[in-house]
């Protein structure tokens, strides 16, 4: 009963997270902590007094997002408060409570301040830049990160973006905006990360950034109205040395990387019954910290024996929200056995470099197998075709002519006998044959030929669900051939077939294979032909005059 009684307030548990928009800050720094509070839209103010250990509370805001996407309606309720440490040390963030929830417990790095940016205290605006790691290779994710301090009220502000040749850079984020005690004074501090990848091997300088704005004095009403101070700040320029790749590599692709992960799904275990034309969808990903997505290799899987790989166009997405690149690649494939027995795939090893020890790894996805089992109806084994009777032998022992004439048969009867003997067996194999109904051989045929239309229809569909369009006409040709070997092109299969969707169809495909048409993923081909062809009852048709619009045939 007590069970019963908990689990409706359990299902109805407020899915609540709590995050830091950084992880390490200095003594005198603000950190924010923000509370997530998933599909709210209002909430009480959790009690904050477990944070005023460590913490001195600053203040708090409230922000709400509501999206519908493709009719699904979510909202998020972020409730942000703004920390600052007491002491130095790795500080917790303790479990709080928020609308009905718990929030698990977070760290935060508090270090020293650094002496060395404390000359700049006394000015009301000044910078400064950091890029990270010091040393790196060519296709190395660096960051850079510039920070601008702000005391006072300045308008009109305008921050330099970064400009690097031979180098690929992009912001990571958006602006992180925090206050910072500087010299006895507070500064509201606005910071932004770069991601630099660079291209070439030498000497990398990133220039210095300036920033130009308007300080306004509130003492002064006619600072409003343009008569404030220009104020200028300058970040340092950051140089490091980039090194090309080990002369050693080979032609594999270099990929210099934090971490790197690969990894394949859907391969069946070995309680699931796998059969001839059966498809196989597996999907390999490829996830790598520290790269962007176009740096990674295209994924494909190794030649796989008794099969044939049907593969779908590549994903591939780069998340931009932290410090470091996340690029990932996603590829489905569609894997058809073509005959009954063990089934294997090979491993897929992939080299990459780990920046941060410096040294080779490999990333493996090991060897599988399957065993593929006959396809659905076919014949258990082979049917047994009427064996022709072999030819008797008779062997007679040589003798004395006299015994064999006065004591045996004479030889003529023997003959005679023999011949007789080979007559009746004849006699009886046609007997046989003629009782075995004429349509056991046909039926034979018809099952084998059935059997090979379900394979090529089998191995239409996986194809159908991919963006080849070039792969799935082949198919879909063969498929056709299998029932109708008179069809040699896609033109006659199209004038071949009464139903209007599937000849609209072929039309698609043929545009998608020969024109500039939209890609094939567009033409919804398992829809149209899932209830296999629907022919012309009339299989004789006129003649035109007119030659085929393509008349090669497609192999």
């Amino acid at each position: 009963m007590l069970l019963f009684l908990v689990l409706p307030f359990a299902a109805h548990a407020t899915d609540v997270q709590a995050t830091l928009d950084r992880s390490t800050v200095q003594l005198g720094e603000t950190v924010t902590l923000n509370l997530h509070i998933k599909d709210g839209t209002s909430a009480a103010m959790p009690d904050l007094s477990p944070l005023e250990q460590d913490f001195d509370i600053l203040g708090s805001s409230q922000s709400s997002d509501l999206s519908i996407v493709n009719g699904q309606r979510s909202a998020e309720l972020v409730i942000g408060v703004v920390l600052r440490p007491k002491h130095v040390g790795t500080l917790v963030v303790p479990p709080l409570g928020v609308a009905g929830g718990q929030t698990a417990p977070l760290q935060l790095v508090v270090s020293q301040p650094d002496p060395s940016s404390a000359a700049a205290a006394d000015k009301n605006v000044f910078m400064e830049s950091e890029l990270a790691p010091q040393h790196a290779w060519v296709g190395q994710q660096l960051s850079y990160v510039v920070r601008l301090y702000i005391s006072g009220d300045v308008t009109n502000g305008t921050l330099d973006a970064p400009l690097v040749d031979g180098v690929q850079l992009n912001q990571v984020g958006g602006d992180l905006r925090y206050d910072k005690v500087r010299g006895n004074r507070e500064y509201r501090v606005i910071e932004r990360r770069y991601a630099v990848v660079p291209q070439h091997a030498g000497t990398l300088t990133v220039p210095a950034l300036n920033f130009r704005g308007v300080a306004v004095d509130p003492n002064d009403p006619d600072s409003f109205f343009g008569g404030g101070t220009q104020v200028a700040a300058s970040a340092p320029a950051q140089t490091v040395q980039v090194q090309a790749a080990p002369a050693n590599w080979g032609q594999s692709a270099w990929l210099p990387a934090r971490a790197l992960s690969l990894s394949l799904s859907g391969w069946p275990d070995a309680g699931t019954p796998v059969r001839v034309g059966q498809p196989i969808n597996l999907t390999m990903t490829l996830s790598a910290t520290g790269l962007p997505a176009e740096a990674l290799p295209q994924l494909s899987l190794p030649s796989i024996s008794g099969a044939t790989v049907y593969p779908d166009q590549p994903k591939t997405a780069t998340a931009n929200d932290d410090a470091w690149l996340q690029g990932s690649s996603e590829r489905r494939f569609a894997v058809v056995p073509e005959r009954a027995g063990t089934l294997t795939l090979p491993a897929t090893t992939l080299r990459w470099f780990d920046v941060t020890s410096g040294q080779e790894q490999t990333a493996e996805i090991p060897a599988h197998s399957v065993t593929v089992l006959p396809a659905a109806g076919a014949a258990s084994a082979s049917p047994t075709a009427a064996s022709t009777p072999e030819p008797v032998t008779v062997t007679v022992a040589a003798s004395a002519p006299s015994s064999a004439t006065s004591h045996g048969v004479p030889w003529r009867w023997i003959a005679l006998g023999s011949l007789l003997l080979w007559l009746c067996t004849m006699l009886a194999w046609w007997l046989f044959r003629r009782r075995v109904p004429r349509g056991v051989v046909a039926a034979t045929a018809k099952h084998a030929s059935t059997d090979g239309v379900r394979q090529q229809r089998l191995a239409f569909l996986a194809v159908a669900r991919g963006g080849d369009a070039m792969a799935q006409l082949r198919s879909l040709l063969a498929w056709a051939r299998a029932e109708r070997p008179a069809i040699r092109n896609a033109g006659e299969l199209e004038t071949a077939l009464a139903d209007v969707t599937q000849r609209r169809a072929i039309a698609d495909l043929q545009r998608c294979c020969y024109g500039n048409a939209a890609p094939a993923a567009a033409v919804d081909l398992a829809g149209a032909f899932e209830r296999g062809f629907i022919w012309r009852n009339d299989e004789s048709r006129e003649d035109d005059g007119l030659p085929p619009l393509y008349p090669f045939k497609l192999e």
